[in-house]
C-alpha cells in the first residue's frame, strides 16, 4: 500500500509539472515554431538525464531497452508535435480538455487490448472526463482548426501511457527515458528542418520556457511517470495524469491573471473528487498474450 500511494504522489507531481507547462509551451511558441521548440526542450531532457543514466551499469537486455526507447521516442515525438501544432490553432482551455481525453482513450485502449477494467476504474475515468469538460469548455465552444491535431495527440498520449505500463518495470528508467528524448529530439530536429526555420536569435529569445519545459516537464517528470508506472496500472495512473488539467488552470490564474469561474471551479472540485484507492487494481507482472510485440518490448 505504501508503494501504491507513492506512485500516486510521483504521478501527482508528474501531472502539476505538465498542468504548469502549458503556459511556458505557449509562451515558447511566441519565438520558436512547434518542432524547434520540442527538439530544444527534449534534447536539453536528454543531456540531463544522460550522464546519470551512463553511471547505471548497462543491463543485459540493452538491445531491448534500445527498442523500447525508440518506440517511446517516436510515441513522444508524434504526441507532443501534434500537441504543439494545435496549440497554434486553438485556446489552451480546449488543448487541455482535448489533451485530457487521454484519461478514457486509455480504458477504451485496454479494452482492446485485453486488459481487465473494472467498474471503479470506469467510474474514475467518466467523471474526470466530466470534470475536464465543466473545467476546460466554455458555452462558446467553437470547433478550431487546432482542435483535430490536438485530439489526435491524445490518442498516441494515451499509447503512450499503455506502453510505458507494459514495459517500464523490465527496463532500467533512466536508460529508457533518456533514450525517448534522444529519439525525440532527433525527429523533432529533422522535422523543423524541413519545415520551419529556426534561428539561434529565436531559440535565445525562448530560453526560459525551453528550460521550463526540457528540467520541469521532460527530464524530471517523464522520468517519474516510468518509474511511478512500474506499480501503478494505467488507467490509474491516467486518471491522475487527468489531473493536469487543473493544474494548467490555477498555473493560468497565478501566473497569468486568469479569473476563475464557479464553473471551472465545478470542474476541478470533480477532477480533484476522481481518485480512489479502490479504483486502482493490482499491476500486472507480465503483458497479456495477445499484446502486440511492441508492448511485450
Amino acid at each position: 500500500m505504501r508503494q501504491a500511494f507513492k506512485a500516486d504522489a510521483l504521478l501527482l507531481i508528474a501531472a502539476g509539472i505538465w498542468g504548469t507547462t502549458f503556459v511556458a509551451q505557449r509562451a515558447g511558441m511566441s519565438f520558436v515554431e512547434p518542432f524547434g521548440f520540442n527538439a530544444a526542450r527534449f534534447f536539453l531532457g536528454a543531456v540531463i538525464l544522460f550522464p546519470i543514466a551512463i553511471r547505471h551499469p548497462l543491463q543485459a537486455t540493452l538491445p531491448q531497452t534500445l527498442r523500447a526507447g525508440i518506440a517511446l521516442g517516436l510515441i513522444l515525438f508524434t504526441g507532443a508535435g501534434l500537441q504543439q501544432i494545435g496549440m497554434v490553432y486553438t485556446t489552451a482551455g480546449k488543448a487541455g480538455f482535448i489533451t485530457g481525453l487521454y484519461v478514457i482513450l486509455v480504458p477504451l485502449a485496454g479494452l482492446f487490448l485485453g486488459m481487465r477494467v473494472g467498474r471503479y476504474a470506469w467510474s474514475g475515468a467518466i467523471l474526470a472526463t466530466l470534470g475536464l469538460y465543466f473545467l476546460s469548455v466554455r458555452k462558446d465552444l467553437v470547433f478550431a482548426p487546432g482542435d483535430l491535431f490536438v485530439l489526435v495527440s491524445a490518442v498516441f498520449w494515451a499509447i503512450h501511457i499503455l506502453l510505458v505500463g507494459r514495459i517500464a518495470s523490465r527496463h532500467n528508467v533512466f536508460h529508457l527515458a533518456a533514450l525517448q528524448f534522444a529519439f525525440c529530439a532527433l525527429l523533432s530536429a529533422a522535422a523543423a528542418a524541413a519545415t520551419e526555420t529556426t534561428s539561434l536569435n529565436h531559440l535565445e529569445k525562448a530560453v526560459v520556457p525551453i528550460l521550463y519545459s526540457g528540467i520541469f516537464s521532460a527530464a524530471i517528470a517523464f522520468t517519474l511517470q516510468i518509474h511511478a508506472q512500474k506499480h501503478t496500472p494505467e488507467i490509474h495512473a491516467a486518471i491522475i495524469f487527468s489531473l493536469e488539467a487543473v493544474f494548467a488552470v490555477l498555473a493560468g490564474w497565478a501566473i497569468l491573471g486568469e479569473t476563475l469561474t464557479s464553473r471551472e471551479l465545478f470542474g476541478a472540485a470533480l477532477m480533484a473528487a476522481c481518485w480512489s484507492p479502490n479504483w486502482a487494481q493490482k499491476k500486472p507482472e507480465q503483458a497479456r498474450p495477445g499484446f502486440p510485440l511492441i508492448m511485450q518490448a
